[in-house]
């Protein structure tokens, strides 16, 4: 991989040059230019945060919570989303660094290989889920408006065309998202009350009359869609290193959870009231049945569309990019492409089945499993071994202390994990103090770590 030859230097022009970079200028390297304000910041996460699979997960907690339950679930969910996307992001909105970089102190150059899987796995399956969501609600339009039906035609299409708006970069992910957020809100409102509309009737004493649990299901359902974002929690660095400086550690935490926060409550509420209502858990079909006017079924279908791409370039594309750049060498762009290529081979047509809701629950808390040990490692590593200051030049040193795999975050890893699965339903949760527990303990006291800790 090429890397300045002086990274601070690099960082400090980074931080001071806030002029607007070309299209697609992305690299490994210390950020040099920072182009996206609070405002811009808020949008640009509002805008990718309309993953499709919050509609599965209210569905999957139907006969589980009641309304109010499921309602406090999202919110408090999205709240610990974003006090550990301000944490996580620190290092990089700081030093202008990639998640990559930063996890290289913990796991070493050949050791990010591990959380840089992890990460982009989960990011793969769901752009190739989500896209074929996308190519649903554009081919329903076709059929409806112009007699053409064909799923497969819209599919590879709708996947060329997110393909092409990726290889910009954030330049481009930036405006894609600023300027979409505005429909995107409107039509989740208008979904949201065409629902109560349709259903409020037979949902009214089933959702709010019926127990529920305040137990191990609710803080289940927390993590549920807690978990949807625990991906991004990993690699936050890819975004805070975007935002001009100047936010301190409340107002990001604000940042991120207020923006996430709507199209969640709205979306899980949404997947909740209309499976509990149909035990219809795909939203194409949800959403043909709720809306009795045309012209707004075409523009709740496109906006279903238009949620996918936004959600897509920036949650889904970035970071398994950043690990095709720093594992293969490859360039910003090329990578994106193998990205959108390796989508087609998710097999999305099986994830949107009614019986897959279950599946994509158990799939959710699966990766939740490993995703939380490593951002339990990667933040004990930056606060408490580190504290808080990080030495770029040895980051970007292949054969300086970090080289190879840091032993202890792997072993930190996989304790996190046993502890996960042994508390599937808050695997999350339940792997954070094991693993950094384990890892700060291990860099402190067993010598094989010693070199990481230079």
């Amino acid at each position: 991989m090429s890397h300045d030859p002086n990274p601070a230097q690099t960082l400090s022009a980074g931080l001071s040059d806030t002029a607007t970079k070309a299209a697609g200028q992305e690299s490994l390297a210390p950020q040099q230019t920072r182009i996206m304000g609070r405002t811009s910041y808020l949008l640009a996460w509002f805008g990718g945060c309309v993953s499709i699979g919050t509609f599965t997960m209210g569905s999957s907690v139907v006969g589980t919570l009641n309304l109010v339950q499921a309602t406090l679930a999202i919110a408090i969910g999205c709240f610990v989303i974003g006090i550990a996307l301000a944490l996580n992001g620190a290092a990089g909105y700081k030093y202008g660094i990639p998640f990559m970089v930063q996890a290289r102190s913990a796991f070493g150059f050949s050791g990010t290989r591990l959380p840089g899987l992890v990460r982009a796995v989960p990011a793969i399956v769901w752009y190739g889920f989500q896209s074929w969501i996308g190519a649903g609600a554009l081919n329903m339009v076709s059929a409806t408006l112009f007699g053409f039906d064909n799923l497969i035609f819209y599919f590879i299409a709708f996947q060329f065309l997110q393909i092409a708006l990726s290889v910009t970069g954030f330049q481009g992910i930036k405006w894609l998202e600023n300027i979409g957020s505005a429909f995107i809100l409107a039509s989740l409102v208008y979904m949201f009350y065409s629902t109560v509309q349709r259903y409020g009737d037979q949902l009214s004493t089933s959702m709010l009359t019926m127990d529920g649990s305040w137990g191990m299901p609710f803080w289940g359902a927390t993590m549920l869609f807690l978990g949807i974002y625990s991906t991004m929690m990993l690699n936050v660095s890819d975004y805070s290193r975007e935002h001009k400086e100047g936010s301190g550690p409340g107002l990001l935490t604000t940042l991120y959870a207020m923006s996430i926060l709507p199209c969640t409550l709205f979306m899980g509420l949404i997947g909740y009231m209309v499976s509990e209502a149909t035990g219809v858990a795909d939203p194409i079909k949800v959403f043909a049945n709720a809306v009795d006017n045309t012209p707004l079924l075409m523009t709740t279908l496109l906006f279903i569309a238009f949620a996918q791409v936004t959600t897509n370039v920036l949650n889904n594309v970035v970071p398994p990019t950043y690990v095709l750049m720093d594992t293969f060498k490859l360039k910003y762009r090329t990578a994106t492409v193998v990205v959108g290529l390796l989508a087609f081979a998710t097999f999305p047509w099986e994830l949107v089945k009614d019986e897959s809701a279950a599946g994509l629950q158990v799939f959710v808390q699966t990766y939740s499993a490993f995703l939380g040990p490593i951002f339990a490692i990667l933040v004990v590593d930056y606060y408490l071994i580190r504290r808080r200051t990080l030495d770029l030049g040895k980051l970007y040193d292949e054969s300086g202390p970090y080289r190879g795999v840091n032993l202890g975050a792997v072993i930190a890893t996989l304790v996190g994990v046993i502890a996960a699965f042994s508390l599937s339903t808050v695997s999350w949760y339940a792997s954070l103090i094991p693993a950094g527990l384990t890892y700060f303990l291990l860099m402190k006291y067993w010598s094989p770590c010693q070199r990481f800790c230079s």
